[in-house]
């Protein structure tokens, strides 16, 4: 009779544990599959020196004007040379939350690992400001965005071998390793708390290591800490992937309609006035987007990503052609020839410079690049101040009867006077170009000719 009651329990224990089970697992948190910029939203990108640098920012920048011409999106670099966790906190009101950011994306540690082998109570220092930091900005409305800190390239700092910055054996073997680590620790927060996570670090490594098999010298980072422009390409690059915002820009399809005829299909923007026979195919095209185009510096590192393949395609696919040789011309400007059976497997614009649409793209990334290079530059640089004041201020409440640290930290504090009045100056500046792009980067239609070659 037990053994029969104990048979009939058991589907209902059971059942009751699994509903258990998978009420638990409902409420484990998720990763965000993308981030969601609409129009008026604005966008932070906090951090340290290589966020100072203002190059993945400037890029992940263009990447947002050029796709989303349609959404007024701001955006506000907080980055400072040298910050840790702890200088983005004594900030991080005035530089960060006042702007009401939607998202604000957080790259820290190169600086707080202290460029030695891994010590645990300077990572349990890391921690403690992350976890405030991050707390801080959630608490403001903000949606946080872990980032891995960058790689710390050893090889490049034994080939530079810079004397007035000497650098231990251990340190050059393992500081890589420590950054990893820091990186992976943010990886379980960002799983835990459900925030997006950006891994900086993996994607330049993996092509650091692929091209040392050819060249052994090879590096992104001479001075093995900041990113050059290609490596900050990279930099941009996985933000967009890892973010979920990776696609095409768009694809037009022009075939025989089984009638006599031709029909048009596309993506990512719209084809009017079709004209079409077996030797000739013109049209007017209005993409919704740009191509994802940036400066001549920054190219090495859309080679070596095949960047435009990824996360730029401009598909053109022409089908029913005579056999023969074709320009293909667009406003006038013949950007091309391709034989007819390279047209009907399609061929790729986006990397082609001599496209209007390039064009007009490489306009928004240079204004983009004044912008950088001018009130962006003038505001971060006008910050530094504000993280000396704020270090000496730290230690001066340690030992307040230093008179030395007394009077730095006056001194810091005298220059601090003027540094509303850069930000506002410099905010003022970079929307008067925010404004030029805003008119550089919409849509244009672009009339097409496919022809045969003369």
């Amino acid at each position: 009779m037990f053994k029969r009651l104990l048979f009939l329990a058991l589907p209902i224990l059971f059942g009751s544990v699994l509903a258990r089970a998978q009420d638990a697992a409902t409420a484990l948190p998720k990763i965000p599959a993308k981030i969601d910029l609409q129009d008026g939203d604005t966008f932070v990108f906090l951090g340290d020196s290589i966020t100072h640098q203002r190059l993945y920012t400037q890029y992940v920048e263009d990447f947002f004007y050029q796709r989303f011409p349609e959404r007024r999106i701001h955006f506000h670099n907080a980055g400072i040379g040298g910050a840790r966790a702890w200088d983005a906190l004594a900030r991080v009101s005035r530089d960060v939350v006042h702007y009401k950011p939607r998202y604000v994306s957080i790259l820290l540690g190169m600086n707080d690992g202290s460029y030695q082998p891994f010590n645990p109570e300077i990572f349990a220092t890391y921690k403690k400001d992350m976890t405030e930091l991050v707390g801080k900005i959630k608490a403001s409305g903000a949606t946080p965005i872990l980032m891995s800190p960058t790689m710390f390239d050893s090889r490049a700092a034994r080939l530079r071998d810079n004397p007035n910055r000497p650098r231990s054996a251990e340190m050059l073997s393992e500081y890589n390793s420590v950054l990893a680590y820091y990186g992976r620790w943010l990886q379980d927060v960002a799983t835990e708390s459900g925030a997006s996570y950006v891994d900086m670090f993996g994607l330049l490594n993996d092509l650091t290591n692929d091209a040392r098999e050819k060249d052994p010298a090879f590096t992104m980072i001479k001075d093995a800490v900041h990113p050059d422009a290609p490596g900050q390409v990279v930099m941009a690059f996985a933000m967009i992937e890892d973010l979920g915002l990776r696609s095409g820009v768009s694809n037009i399809r022009v075939q025989p309609d089984g009638n006599g005829g031709f029909k048009a299909t596309a993506t990512g923007g719209k084809v009017e006035n079709l004209k079409a026979t077996n030797e000739s195919v013109e049209f007017d095209w209005m993409a919704k987007a740009l191509p994802w185009v940036m400066p001549e510096e920054a190219q090495l590192g859309v080679k070596l990503l095949n960047l435009g393949h990824k996360a730029s395609k401009e598909g053109l696919e022409i089908h029913g052609l005579a056999s023969g040789t074709y320009e293909v011309v667009i406003d006038d400007v013949v950007i091309g020839q391709y034989v007819d059976v390279l047209l009907s497997r399609h061929i790729e614009l986006q990397n082609n410079t001599q496209t209007p649409q390039y064009q007009q793209a490489l306009q928004v990334a240079m204004l983009n690049k004044q912008k950088n290079e001018g009130p962006v530059k003038q505001l971060r640089d006008g910050w530094r101040s504000f993280q000396s004041w704020a270090r000496y201020s730290r230690q001066l409440e340690e030992q307040p009867n230093n008179n030395e640290i007394v009077a730095v930290t006056e001194k810091e504090r005298v220059k601090l006077q003027g540094l509303e009045e850069n930000i506002q100056q410099a905010e003022a500046e970079a929307k008067k170009i925010e404004d030029e792009i805003y008119k550089a980067n919409q849509p244009v239609t672009r009339h097409y000719v496919i022809r045969k070659a003369r």
